[in-house]
């Protein structure tokens, strides 16, 4: 049976964050990702997480910074990750610990590491390096507390010059590191617009055990994963067929914005599963 977690930095933004895990909650979802919790203290996001009956299972390391407010900056000012990024290292793996520290009290087995946007004039392979050698020390320091590392392939028409925008690099870089806690976080509206031919990247990649997540939204609009191009009902059964046990993260734009009840309204997805 396929699990899915709400993304409630992305789903309920009709309410305030505080309100969020309630709303999921109600619809019946018993795990949640958060984009970037370090606006709060994790004992205040724990105890929404116990009150409501939840589970955190990802979330974002910085992308940039290393404390709250140099966190909320990078964000405001469109940082995309700094893990391949030369020259930045002590800020990767300073924010890489805070990440670390959260998922920690969270009991969040999980934090996704951006890889960055690589800058203009510069070409990915002189970067890779850097890439690599950040990663290893991720996954090195997260072993030691039984989390995985997750990178994600992302298209370049949301985010121009990202480093990572195919499956194919995605897992050439796990082999690359090596480290068995370093998987791939699989979003299948990012593998639609780079890629397509979804079905048979999820037939070749699944049975591999380097998918560590999987999240999903409907394409070109990035909207409910049943508004669009891309038919889930059948990805939702070729996973099945697949034996995919991880979770799948609702990472999309409710369509009615803002409204009330806007997520719960656009949940028809999810409840004719």
């Amino acid at each position: 049976m396929l699990q899915f977690a709400a993304n409630l930095s992305w789903m309920y933004a009709e309410l305030p964050f505080d309100d969020r895990f309630e709303a999921a909650a109600r619809d019946g979802f018993t795990a949640v990702e958060i984009l970037s919790p370090y606006a709060w203290p994790a004992t205040e996001l724990a105890a929404r997480l116990k009150a409501h009956g939840l589970s955190l299972v990802l979330l974002n390391a910085p992308p940039g910074g290393s404390d709250a407010a140099g966190i909320d900056s990078a964000w405001a000012s469109g940082q995309k990750g700094t893990a391949c990024l030369p020259g930045r290292e002590a800020e990767f793996r300073a924010g890489f610990a805070v990440a670390l520290q959260y998922a920690q009290a969270l009991s969040c087995p999980r934090i996704h590491v951006m890889a960055g946007v690589v800058p203009g004039g510069v070409d990915r392979e002189t970067v890779q390096p850097t890439y690599i050698a950040n990663l290893g020390h991720a996954a090195a320091q997260a072993a030691g507390a039984g989390v995985e590392i997750l990178i994600e392939p992302i298209n370049t028409r949301d985010i121009p010059r990202f480093f990572l925008n195919r499956q194919d690099h995605a897992h050439e870089i796990i082999r690359e590191v090596g480290a068995a806690n370093l998987k791939v976080q699989m979003d299948l509206y990012h593998c639609q617009v780079v890629e397509g031919d979804v079905a048979m990247k999820l037939r070749k990649y699944i049975p591999t055990g380097h998918v560590g997540h999987i999240q999903v939204a409907g394409s070109p609009g990035r909207n409910e994963p049943d508004v669009g191009e891309l038919n889930y009902s059948y990805l939702f059964s070729v996973l099945e067929e697949l034996n995919y046990t991880g979770w799948i993260g609702g990472e999309y734009k409710p369509l009615r914005g803002d409204q009330a009840g806007a997520t719960s309204a656009g949940l028809g997805w999810l409840k004719s599963r």
